[in-house]
């Protein structure tokens, strides 16, 4: 999937970014259109997309998990950090040690 991604995407840039005139891009357009209608490109897609949607609420619950840790651990060092006692310094009035 990534392979098929990738390739659109370079296809796409070359299309957007190619200098070489209406005879190439129809080239390029019609390979485009040769693999976007191919059955197995379809299927692969199809099934790229029912995965992602039944992924979707697991993923969204992780993640979900996650930033509820983060926060929680960042909300504690953060307490920590404010119940911990200053240090305190030697320096006499002008800044000189006694």
């Amino acid at each position: 999937m990534k392979k098929l991604m990738l390739l659109v995407a370079f296809g796409l840039g070359y299309v957007l970014g190619a200098r070489a005139g209406k005879e190439r891009y129809a080239q390029i357009a019609g390979a485009f259109d040769k693999v976007r209608s191919n059955p197995h490109v379809q299927e692969t897609t199809h099934h790229a997309v029912d995965v992602a949607k039944q992924q979707a609420p697991v993923v969204a619950d992780k993640v979900t998990s996650a930033a509820s840790s983060a926060a929680s651990a960042a909300a504690q060092k953060v307490k920590r950090s404010n119940d911990e006692p200053q240090p305190t310094t030697m320096a006499g009035p002008q800044g000189d040690l006694p």
